[in-house]
């Protein structure tokens, strides 16, 4: 066996501590990335698997699709059925799975699937993504979430409480993989529009990840969800018998920051400078704080601010074709001015900056908030939160949504309020009124939360609005015509970008890489696409929309002489496609 291990060692070139290469991300110690998928590969754990082990192990279990030779050499015999199918017949999955009613019961089913076949997962992932991605991401994980103490089989990730405040370092060295390129971690604090779900939010990571890998080809043995468990002041959970965090009031202020400080100083250590940190569902006066804090001393990125702008921003730009102009001839008013509606309009505003070349706070002029006491004014800013004051203009006291909509008349309404039915008749109809193609992206989560439906904004325009929403609508017919609303959803954005920033080997994240991103998105919409009134492309097409966007992204991590994958490869996208995981199997000795 030694003999064996030392040839893979000497034919990869490495050692097994783990250097970084970019073919799926890490140390490919066992050649598999390097081999193609007719050479045999050895099904490695720490020793060679075999028999029911192999069967046991989520990484290199093909259930029936072990051929006849590896049964044999692999003491397989007896412990599968005779039976020999292929990963593409396997994938009578989906049948199955369609026989359930309930969403929820769907994902217990995918989620079994990820746990004891990977590949398998990743594969009808992959093929079945527009019919899943609602599965295995929002707005089912929202649900998943809130029942994730009674749902939960094994633990998926790490989990990092108070009680292991002085020793974060040694519970991330407790995690099997010790290469690891994209952590996703999440407090728990503000789970999608749910609240604070404390420990159970790690169905969040959890699924972020699942989208890296099936949607931007990162090795899933690269990724690593991380639950940051601070206590909760979820009240109904604090007395759930059956709830699987600790059960005290929320951790704050010095305490709290002093934790994430230890946690975030840890995993740089442990996982060095070019690991990406995606900070997902932290609340608003976290979010920001830990961004501006850890933006220039490690690569990372908040996909609630960051993320959502960018997927935003790409459909504003593509709805050009269909509005006329540039961004700088439109106005827009958000609903909502929390660390999505504030990171919203800053990227826009930093775009119409680029294209008009003229200063940003000029562009800010543009966007308009509205919060919970109403229009962001200038007579408020003395009692306005710090990310909210360059939002505040000249302008009268304006106490609701439909009042500001009739006083600003924008072109684009943006909800990002986390309040469902807050697009109201009125409103709606009112934007309508004072434009011929009234845009309105309603962008809250899950679908509960979204503030109005594709089917509502479609018949109170008249069909003449130009429709997105955060979670999936199903087309809508009225008078004759079928409308196929836009998803503005964060996985168009951060799987490729992700990609991007692991392929070059960055070592921060620029702004001008999200201009980038949703630039790149932009750039994928056909004719067909835009004649069905559409300002996102098909999901179908996600994994070459996430090449094409880390490709954009790798070049402007160059640019910015922030990467240090070098030589810098000549084309890009071919090089993100060939670095791209698959899920296909491969054959044993």
């Amino acid at each position: 066996m030694e003999s064996v291990l030392k040839e893979e060692q000497k034919r990869g070139g490495e050692e097994l501590s783990g250097r970084w290469t970019v073919r799926g991300g890490v140390a490919d110690v066992y050649g598999e990335d390097r081999a193609t998928e007719d050479q045999l590969v050895t099904p490695w754990t720490v020793s060679v698997a075999s028999g029911y082990n192999l069967l046991r192990d989520p990484r290199h279990n093909k259930g029936l699709a072990f051929t006849e030779k590896e049964r044999d050499v692999h003491y397989l015999r007896g412990l599968l059925p005779p039976t020999i199918l292929s990963q593409d017949l396997q994938k009578k999955f989906m049948h199955s799975l369609r026989q359930y009613n309930l969403p929820l019961h769907k994902y217990m089913s995918v989620m079994e699937l990820e746990e004891r076949n990977e590949r398998l997962f990743y594969k009808i992932l992959i093929d079945n993504v527009e019919e899943l991605l609602p599965i295995v991401y929002t707005p089912t994980v929202g649900e998943a979430c809130q029942k994730y103490g009674s749902i939960f089989r094994r633990s998926q990730g790490l989990y990092i409480s108070l009680n292991e405040k002085g020793k974060i370092l040694e519970v991330l060295r407790n995690w099997p993989e010790r290469t690891i390129q994209v952590i996703v971690v999440t407090d728990g604090e503000r789970i999608l529009g749910l609240g604070d779900l404390g420990c159970q939010g790690m169905g969040i990571p959890v699924g972020k990840l699942a989208l890296y890998t099936a949607l931007g080809g990162v090795r899933p043995s690269a990724c690593l969800p991380i639950t940051i468990d601070v206590g909760t002041n979820n009240e109904h959970l604090l007395n759930d018998e059956f709830y699987i965090g600790l059960k005290q009031k929320r951790a704050t202020g010095k305490e709290y920051y002093d934790f994430l400080h230890e946690f975030m100083s840890a995993v740089k250590q442990n996982y060095g400078e070019k690991v990406l940190v995606q900070f997902e569902d932290f609340a608003n006066h976290n979010a920001f704080e830990l961004l501006s804090k850890y933006g220039t001393t490690h690569l990372v990125f908040n996909d609630d601010i960051q993320g959502t702008a960018s997927v935003v921003l790409a459909g504003l730009v593509a709805s050009l074709k269909l509005l006329g102009g540039t961004l700088a001839d439109h106005k827009f008013l958000f609903f909502g001015a929390g660390e999505a509606g504030t990171g919203i309009a800053e990227l826009i505003a930093l775009e119409m900056s680029k294209q008009a070349n003229v200063s940003v706070d000029e562009t800010r002029k543009k966007i308009w908030l509205v919060d919970s006491k109403g229009l962001i004014v200038n007579s408020r800013k003395e009692s306005l939160q710090h990310f909210k004051k360059p939002w505040a203009h000249e302008h009268e006291p304006v106490s609701n949504l439909l009042d500001a909509v009739k006083a600003i008349k924008p072109t684009a309404l943006i909800g990002t309020s986390g309040v469902g039915k807050t697009f109201t008749k009125e409103v709606v109809e009112a934007m309508a009124s004072f434009n011929e193609k009234p845009l309105i992206m309603a962008l809250s989560n899950p679908t509960s939360q979204s503030e109005c439906s594709a089917e509502e904004a479609y018949t109170w325009t008249k069909g003449r609005a130009i429709f997105a929403s955060g979670s999936p609508f199903d087309p809508v017919e009225f008078n004759g015509k079928t409308y196929v609303s836009g998803q503005a959803n964060n996985s168009y954005i951060f799987p490729g970008l992700g990609f991007g920033l692991v392929i070059s080997g960055a070592i921060r994240v620029h702004n001008d890489m999200l201009l980038t991103a949703a630039e790149a998105l932009a750039g994928q919409l056909t004719r067909e696409n835009y004649e069905k009134g559409m300002i996102y492309p098909p999901l179908s097409n996600i994994r070459k929309i996430s090449a094409h966007i880390a490709a954009n992204v790798a070049a402007k991590a160059y640019d910015l002489g922030v990467a240090t994958q070098l030589p810098r490869p000549a084309d890009l996208f071919k090089y993100a496609e060939s670095c791209m995981y698959s899920p296909n199997y491969r054959s044993y000795r």
